[in-house]
């Protein structure tokens, strides 16, 4: 893989990128911090740390690296703010989604800011971690990093020493994920994003408040969805006829109570739903090509209601999507819910599931090059400020690899519908062209693609 030389001077491209983000720090200073930090992380330097890119990179040292990050006064949320307003003008085909994930950095000790022992799908299992809820965006071109936030466990909001310790705002209080990438979906939309919709995991789609977040604030989702979770199909609850009339004696003694429809109609969980739906209601779709040709499964789906605690009718109405494999392959069941998605086909809203992999390379690309999970300090605000910085690394890598250097171009207007439908072109990527200023930004990789670092 191609590596960025680090060198005395700034890379030209990358101080071009990183002007309109300079302007958010009030000194010189402060503003060569941010063009070293930034190229440490695009360099070889083996641990992104302060103190590893600090002995690495001339110019610099690890106290004014650590300095930049936990002692000067920048604000991550503005930050994040003009770095998607950039991307939305340079890496936006529109009609894009939200995809929801979180990843987990193994960690020792106590001190560090949101680490204790907890389940992480990262190592796959419960071991001492730090959790960070991430949004990525992706469209049917570009995909690139949102915003992030670590999970504090109640074992930290709870202990008021330990939090100001670390430095935690006093504002922050617990949180759940789910509640987590609310706020960050508010933040992101605040910042003029505007997704079509949001895709995430069953660690996010088992939280029916999350799904309540999500409609309060009138946002389609696709979520996957555990094979226990109760719905109730839409077919008997239109069929349900309500309680039978009374009689027209009442009988002596208490007067009968209505069923009601959470009893009149039970919610069933999602594998059995699907699996009294005909041999005929599955077809195979294929969604992508994988690395060992297409990736390809049966899929059906049949309109339900969510059910809420204690088997509650919810008049909330999509699709219960199932997927499993082929006759003679193996594999797992899976299940999706999707809601206000009712004018998608199909084979586009296996498409929307499926296209959770990218953040997946995400945090591949960000871990493997940019240092994502080389943070070796304990402050909120250094962690939350090395978490903005790789991000903002990483958009200026993927949008150099789209449009080339010296480059810069508006993205191109929106196709019919992101993620096309089956049959549709997909929208190219601009070239790109070499007129007038170096480029500012540029944009993530097509789906499938390798990330590549870049010479000087």
């Amino acid at each position: 893989m191609a590596i960025i030389k680090a060198g005395a001077d700034p890379l030209a491209e990358l101080a071009a990128f990183l002007r309109p983000f300079g302007e958010l720090l009030y000194r010189k200073e402060n503003r060569h911090a941010l063009e070293r930090y930034t190229t440490g992380l695009l360099s070889d330097v083996a641990r992104k740390t302060a103190a590893g890119m600090g002995r690495a990179l001339p110019g610099t040292n690890d106290q004014q690296l650590l300095e930049f990050l936990t002692g000067t006064d920048w604000d991550v949320a503005e930050m994040d703010g003009l770095r998607i307003g950039h991307m939305l003008e340079h890496a936006s085909a529109g009609s894009g989604v939200l995809v929801i994930d979180d990843t987990g950095f193994a960690k020792k000790g106590r001190d560090s800011v949101g680490v204790a022992r907890q389940y992480s799908g990262t190592l796959g299992r419960v071991d001492n971690c730090q959790v960070l809820v991430t949004l990525h965006y992706v469209d049917a071109v570009f995909d690139w990093p949102v915003n992030a936030r670590v999970y504090l466990p109640e074992s930290w909001t709870e202990d008021p020493l330990r939090c100001r310790k670390a430095k935690v705002p006093e504002e922050i209080a617990f949180a759940t994920k789910g509640e987590i990438a609310l706020a960050l979906i508010d933040q992101a939309r605040q910042a003029g994003l505007q997704p079509r919709a949001a895709v995430t995991d069953d660690g996010y789609g088992d939280q029916p408040t999350f799904l309540d977040g999500l409609e309060a604030r009138e946002l389609a989702y696709a979520a996957a969805v555990g094979s226990d979770i109760r719905f109730r199909p839409a077919e008997a609850v239109q069929a349900d006829a309500g309680d039978p009339p009374a009689p027209a004696r009442r009988p002596k003694g208490r007067p009968s109570k209505k069923t009601g429809l959470e009893k009149r109609v039970a919610a069933q969980p999602a594998s059995a739903i699907l699996a009294a739906l005909p041999e005929a209601a599955w077809q195979e779709i294929a969604w992508r090509q994988g690395s060992k040709g297409a990736l390809v499964k049966q899929f059906s789906r049949v309109r339900v209601h969510r059910a809420g605690k204690h088997g509650k009718h919810l008049e909330s109405c999509g699709w219960l999507i199932g997927e499993r494999p082929r006759p003679g392959h193996s594999g797992d069941a899976k299940y999706y819910y999707a809601w206000a998605m009712d004018d998608l086909t199909l084979a586009e809203l296996v498409d929307l599931v499926h296209v959770r992999w990218i953040i997946e390379r995400f945090y591949q690309d960000a871990k493997g090059e940019l240092g994502l999970d080389d943070y070796e300090g304990r402050l909120w605000h250094g962690f939350h400020r090395h978490v903005a910085l790789v991000m903002l690394a990483h958009c200026f890598l993927t949008l150099q690899q789209t449009y080339g250097p010296a480059t810069r171009h508006p993205s191109p207007g929106p196709p019919a519908r992101g993620f096309p439908p089956q049959g549709a072109p997909k929208p190219g990527r601009p070239a790109a062209r070499r007129a007038g200023n170096p480029v500012s930004t540029g944009a993530r990789r097509r789906p499938g693609a390798r990330s590549t670092k870049l010479t000087e």
